[in-house]
């Protein structure tokens, strides 16, 4: 398995979809008057597509609308201080097909946030990136010595 310059283990394109499909949130980055925008959405990953659920009014649906974004989920546990870090981007779209709304509908794809959620976003996955701390990984802490001591 092969380690970055930081100590931190570089995941495969199949270990990062593997993950992200483990995940339920996540963070969407889009621009949005020009200026990154960064957003928490719950999502659902379907073969190598990430699909989220929003209104079809909302900023995030209109600032999505067939732009390169980037989408970023992680799980960290702080007691052992491992977890693992994965980084999508891809062209985002509206989904306009019947058949396809349809389809996504039936994801496991649950709104937390109050309010109709008719609107889905699709954003395929072109490029992938992944890193995992382990305890493997992790860098002992430096002691100095104390003056006398051995």
């Amino acid at each position: 398995m092969p380690f970055d310059a930081t100590g931190l283990q570089v995941l495969s394109r199949q270990e990062c979809l593997d993950l992200l499909a483990t995940a339920d949130i996540g963070r969407i980055v889009f621009t949005d008057l020009a200026l990154p925008a960064v957003q928490p959405v719950n999502f659902c990953l379907t073969g190598e597509r990430i699909v989220i659920r929003t209104a079809s009014g909302s900023k995030l649906a209109a600032a999505t609308r067939h732009s390169v974004v980037a989408f970023e989920a992680d799980e960290f546990d702080r007691r052992t201080r491992t977890g693992w870090s994965v980084t999508a981007v891809g062209q985002a779209r509206a989904a306009v097909d019947p058949e396809e709304i349809s389809q996504l509908a039936k994801l496991p794809l649950y709104p937390w946030a109050p309010g109709g959620r008719d609107h889905y976003i699709v954003v395929p996955i072109e490029q992938v990136s992944g890193r995992r701390i382990t305890t493997a990984g992790l860098a002992q802490p430096a002691f100095k010595s104390s003056p006398g001591a051995p």
